[in-house]
């Protein structure tokens, strides 16, 4: 039989007593939370009799009342490839040590993305042709990077599709960078789902300390480089050409605290505005853009997620002029070929 240790019986007397407690504590008569609850005054008074014989629909709305009902939001299908990923990576990465640069000890940012529209069926090998097809050539080091190298491979798991770029020496590998911005995991599902976690670049040099710098220039290239891949991986999975898939975008970045706002990727591109260390460790943001939009509408996509970004670090306005320059730097820097995709990953 399954294990049930996690699980405690309900005290229901107990609970039906807490809630008549609580009642009386804020001044409800019976008459009053039974019209909050919208059941009847008989119903109200057989709950609090501690009876069982009440649906759970109508306990439910009596205890919500009084705050006893714990109603988290529902968990949708990209919130659990999300965490299933994560916990994949902590499981991966529980294997070095505890300071070790992969594990990323001072933070990290997570891209993750969800086509919403009508997708056709591949099957991993071909999502994996897509995967390599889609890879934009405007950095030396790109996420979702396919590497055709033992031990860094993109592998099949569960027909999804996941890359770890393990560290140096960590089973048998054998590359030249280890740091945090050179250790990408992600994972990419067939029904259009995505994820890529990776260290801060910033905190991989040698002429400031870790945890100290976030250069503002680094999330436009980052995120101008995903929603492109999701539009080149909607390319090759949409059914109907006339209705692209719309893109849902997330960025999460965390280990923010402290840093100074900087232009240290990009020299050319310094603010010159007063800024202030973040005073917030975490961000968070979403949108929504049409697959069809990309490119031309990185720009307004992109000022609305990384606009409340500055803001932790005392930007509280820049000029729409400034993203459009990292954006167009972005568009036109190509660093190599993309390699095209077989007929068959091409197929609609």
């Amino acid at each position: 039989m399954p294990e049930t240790a996690a699980m405690t019986p309900l005290a229901w007397p107990d609970l039906v007593a807490e809630a008549l407690r609580r009642r009386k504590a804020e001044g409800l008569t019976q008459r009053n939370h039974a019209a909050l609850a919208g059941v009847s005054i008989p119903t109200m008074a057989a709950f609090e009799r501690g009876e069982t014989t009440l649906t759970l629909a109508k306990a439910f709305d009596i205890l919500r009342v009084v705050g006893l009902l714990d109603e988290r939001p529902p968990e949708d299908a990209q919130d659990r490839f999300v965490r299933e990923a994560m916990a994949r990576w902590r499981d991966l990465t529980d294997r070095l040590e505890p300071d070790a640069a992969a594990r990323f000890p001072h933070g990290w940012f997570r891209f993750d993305y969800w086509l919403d529209g009508d997708l056709r069926q591949v099957s991993p090998a071909e999502l994996q042709k897509i995967l390599a097809a889609s890879v934009q050539p405007h950095t030396g080091w790109p996420l979702f990077m396919v590497r055709d190298q033992q031990g860094l491979s993109p592998i099949e798991i569960n027909g999804l599709i996941e890359t770890w770029l393990k560290p140096d020496g960590f089973e048998g590998v054998d590359r030249t960078f280890s740091d945090a911005a050179s250790c990408d995991f992600w994972r990419v599902a067939p029904d259009g789902r995505a994820v890529i976690l990776r260290g801060h670049q910033e905190d991989s040099q040698d002429t400031f300390d870790p945890a100290t710098v976030f250069d503002w220039t680094l999330p436009i290239w980052r995120i101008c480089e995903t929603l492109l891949h999701a539009r080149q991986v909607a390319e090759h999975l949409q059914t109907d050409w006339a209705r692209p898939p719309e893109v849902r975008f997330r960025v999460t970045y965390t280990g923010l605290l402290g840093r100074q706002l900087r232009s240290w990727a990009s020299p050319l591109e310094d603010l010159g505005l007063p800024t202030r260390p973040a005073r917030q460790g975490d961000y968070s943001a979403e949108v929504m853009v049409g697959g069809a939009a990309l490119p031309e509408a990185l720009l307004p996509t992109i000022s609305a997620l990384v606009l409340p970004l500055y803001g932790l670090f005392g930007i509280d306005r820049l000029p729409e002029a400034r993203i459009a320059s990292v954006v167009e730097n972005f568009l036109t820097s190509r660093t190599r070929q993309r390699r095209p995709v077989t007929p068959t990953a091409a197929a609609s």
